[in-house]
């Protein structure tokens, strides 16, 4: 059963959205992943988020651009969890996204991420499922240390070869 349900309102949001998919299947984590414009089809829309609880997801990660109001609208029906990813726009760089994404009225609130953030939306939710998933949470703390080596090992090379040559 899937516990997180990554929702955008257009396949040109895939792009990002797959990073926030990537990052759930490297922490081997459940998710189902669908396109769904809350302002092209709010009945589509309504039933998604109202069904989500009861399909078992714990999290929903929703990307968009412009007036983005679909992660908003999810944290409106769904009583758990929503990451909202701004989506980078070319009338406003995502700027109008974000802003749509982060000023929610009090007591509908969306976690948020970087324009275009999709791997750190995964992470985010990954981090809220392993507060109650002691195994998830080690397979976070073995990512992060991942990270912590690809680093290590970049400024070795770095020292090595020195900065005209890296």
């Amino acid at each position: 059963m899937a516990k997180v349900g990554i929702v955008m309102g257009s396949d040109s949001d895939m792009p990002v959205m797959a990073k926030a998919a990537d990052i759930l299947e490297k922490l081997g984590i459940d998710y189902e992943i669908t396109i769904i414009s809350a302002h092209r089809e709010p009945d589509v829309f309504f039933e998604y988020a109202k069904s989500a609880e009861s399909k078992g997801f714990k999290v929903i990660i929703a990307g968009a651009g412009m007036a983005a109001h679909l992660p908003g609208m999810c944290a409106a029906i769904f009583p758990m969890p929503v990451i909202g990813i701004p989506m980078h726009t070319t009338s406003l760089g995502g700027r109008d996204s974000l802003y749509s994404i982060v000023q929610m009225p009090s007591g509908i609130p969306v976690a948020t991420v970087a324009i275009n953030g999709g791997a750190n939306a995964g992470l985010l939710a990954a981090k809220i499922l392993a507060t109650s998933d002691e195994a998830l949470l080690e397979r976070l703390k073995a990512y992060s240390k991942d990270l912590k080596e690809q680093v290590q090992a970049k400024d070795a090379r770095l020292q090595e070869v020195g900065y005209k040559n890296y």
